[in-house]
Parts: C-alpha cells; structure tokens; sequence
C-alpha cells in the first residue's frame, strides 16, 4: 500500500504538471495556430480575449496581465511538481488556482465549461497531493531524509 500511495503521487504530480505546460504551450503559439486540431488558442492574444472572457469585468490589458501573472505561476508550480521542490506550497497554489479558473469558468462560462477541462478534477487532485505527509523522489524527500 505505501509503495502505491509512492507511484500515485508522482503521477499526480506530473499529471498536474503536464496540465499546466500543455495549456501555456498552446498559449505562446507552440501547440500551431488557432482552429487547428487540439489548439485552443494558438496565440497570446486569443489568450488574453479568453481570459477577458471569464473576468469580463476587467479592462483588456488587466486581463493580459492576469493572464500574464497566470502563466507565471502554471509554469512555476509545473517546474516545482516536476523536480519535487516545495510540493506542498505549489500543491496549495495550485489548488487555489484551478479553484479560481473553475468558479470563473463555472460564473462566466457555464457549468459545463470546467468539467471539459477537467479544473475541478485538477483543483481536487492539487489538494489531495497537499495532503500527503512525504513526497517520494523529491528534493523534498531528501533534505528531510537529511
């Protein structure tokens, strides 16, 4: 049972992990250009409209830069879940980063908009992987090891 709970939370991890690279790759044009199969942005700026979107009360340059400060933070917590460094603080971020795209999502797009991207399911899995007392095949195994 503890060696699953070992294999489960590395997964988790780079499950989370790939979950937010995949999107920001789309975002900065990596993925091809919009309307292409599996692209569903193909640009910063169709980026920034969709971020418009689910905070519509905010002008469009605030919005580029939520969107800016949004990208920073996936990329951070994908880094951190994928070399194992702070887990517990980047599953926090993260938990509270999906919980804020999926009540966006959920208020400005319709409940069903969430579950198609499974942010709900991310959000609940970021605070399962918070939950977890020792993270395996991690920097922070190590130094608490030491």
């Amino acid at each position: 049972m503890k060696n699953t709970l070992q294999i489960a939370q590395l997964y988790l991890r780079f499950a989370l992990a790939i979950g937010f690279l995949l999107p920001v790759a789309d975002r900065l044009g990596f993925m091809g250009p919009a309307g292409q199969n599996s692209v569903s942005w193909g640009s910063w700026d169709n980026f920034v409209v969709y971020t418009n979107t689910l905070m519509p009360y905010l002008s469009r340059w605030v919005a580029g830069v939520m969107g800016f400060l949004a990208t920073v933070a996936e990329v951070s917590i994908a880094i951190m879940f994928i070399v194992g460094f702070k887990i517990r603080t980047a599953a926090y971020a993260s938990f509270a980063l999906t919980l804020t795209f999926a009540l966006c999502m959920t208020i400005f797009s319709g409940i069903k908009a969430p579950f198609n991207y499974s942010v709900w399911a991310d959000s609940a899995g970021s605070l399962l992987l918070a939950s977890i007392a020792t993270y395996r095949w991690s920097i922070d195994f190590i130094y608490d090891e030491a």
